[in-house]
């Protein structure tokens, strides 16, 4: 297909692979293996949807104890209350997956050429980092806060605005009551202050931090008397900061945000048990994948390395606070380096070295480098681009398919609701 095809079919691939993705979304989430990440949320949405008691904390923490605030438990219990169906809250969850790529293709629309969005619909909507998460737990949830952020900022970037500013502090206060990666999202947005990207209405500001401030109150009463919410970790803040391996770690999730390597509970805990009973072919197709999945992830690995330092050596020069923006794509980059350098703040204070879904949020900024490029390849490569574009959706099917049937966090053995119903039976959760 050339890119003149490609481009007359934009609009139907991008619808069709939009819908795709909801399939995928929904297949992956029934097929989902209940665990106490789950757990957790389903306790809370259900205590309060059941008997009216909504608790002022979320989940807990790997080291530092639970995240402040209702919202994941409103998040779960509301959609219940409307329907009390297993399946409202990961209705939920996909409406927002669905606003948040409205909400990020708005701004791609705004740069990029047809082509390019049709890419990001693939590399965003369709990619495995996104839909492996497809279950009730809060880094689900990240990514619309993302969403909010970067579309709320690249909305700020010529005028103050009441509303964008508003909307861009809920973005991390939101995403501050589901995980502790929320400080990514204020670094990037200090830094945009200072390189002046972004004009907030302060009023706008001002309102939405009472706003966060009034809804975090029964927090702070219940933090008084809770010492199982103030869980103290083993290490301090600041442990990254005096080891190289969780800096360094934590930089090569963002080379593979943009990759195909994918996290190892897609890739190592295939069993292919649905194929074949036989044991010696079992282990032959597992090793296949592993060896296919590894050699594609490598091999794009340095790919997304090459682009990004392609990037970073063309966005240099402005850095600076006084150097101008001459468009929106060297806007879009300055986001991103504003991303990395969140990333290396995070990682340095935080008191764990960070695994995929800690910065899960940082994902969908990790195709800004790889979208400005595509640009180009649109024009000097165009056939290679759209030929390119087909082949990754392909891949991305395939790796779906089996991820939402045989990994780590997912068996077509289970069956979501059942497994709901089981939990709220065992704990005694009724109306």
């Amino acid at each position: 297909m050339n890119l003149n095809s490609f481009s007359r079919h934009a609009t139907w691939m991008q619808s069709a692979g939009f819908f795709a993705g909801l399939l995928l979304a929904v297949l992956y989430a029934s097929n989902q293996i209940i665990t106490g990440d789950q757990t957790q949320m389903l306790y809370k949405g259900y205590l309060g949807a059941y008997q009216d008691t909504w608790l002022a904390f979320g989940n807990a923490a790997s080291a530092v104890g639970n995240v402040p605030g209702s919202l994941s438990a409103w998040i779960v219990g509301f959609p219940i209350m409307l329907w009390d169906s297993p399946w409202s809250p990961m209705v939920a969850i996909i409406a927002l997956r669905v606003i948040s790529y409205l909400l990020f293709d708005a701004v791609i629309k705004a740069v990029f050429s047809m082509p390019v969005r049709v890419l990001f619909m693939v590399a965003y909507w369709l990619n495995p980092w996104l839909l492996y998460d497809s279950t009730i737990y809060n880094p689900a949830y990240l990514c619309f806060f993302t969403a909010l952020h970067f579309w709320s900022a690249f909305n700020l970037r010529d005028k103050p605005a009441f509303g964008y500013s508003f909307l861009h502090v809920l973005a991390i206060g939101g995403a501050m009551q589901f995980h502790y990666s929320w400080p990514v999202l204020a670094v990037i947005s200090c830094y945009l202050l200072y390189r002046k990207m972004a004009h907030p209405n302060w009023a706008g500001v001002i309102t939405a931090g009472v706003v966060l401030l009034v809804s975090l109150i029964p927090y702070f009463q219940e933090y008084a008397v809770n010492e199982e919410i103030s869980r103290e970790s083993d290490r301090y803040i600041g442990y990254g900061a005096v080891h190289v391996y969780p800096v360094l770690k934590a930089v090569l999730y963002w080379f593979r945000y943009s990759s195909t390597l994918f996290s190892n509970r897609i890739i190592t805990d295939v069993t292919f048990d649905w194929v074949t009973t036989i044991s010696w072919l079992q282990t032959v197709l597992q090793y296949l994948w592993q060896a296919v999945l590894y050699l594609v992830g490598a091999a794009t690995v340095v790919l997304s390395a090459r682009i990004n330092w392609a990037s970073w050596k063309a966005i240099k020069p402005r850095i600076k606070r006084d150097t101008a923006i001459e468009n929106n794509q060297q806007w879009l980059l300055l986001f991103a380096v504003a991303t990395v350098l969140a990333i290396i703040v995070n990682a340095m204070l935080s008191p764990i070295t960070f695994s995929y879904w800690h910065l899960i949020l940082t994902f969908p900024l990790a195709l800004i480098p790889l979208l400005v490029k595509a640009e180009s390849w649109t024009q000097t490569m165009p056939e290679r681009f759209a030929k390119g574009v087909l082949a990754l959706a392909a891949f991305f099917l395939v790796v779906n398919l089996v991820a939402s049937h045989d990994s780590n966090k997912y068996s077509y053995k289970v069956d979501y609701v059942e497994q709901v119903q089981q939990y709220l039976s065992d704990q005694g959760l009724t109306r």
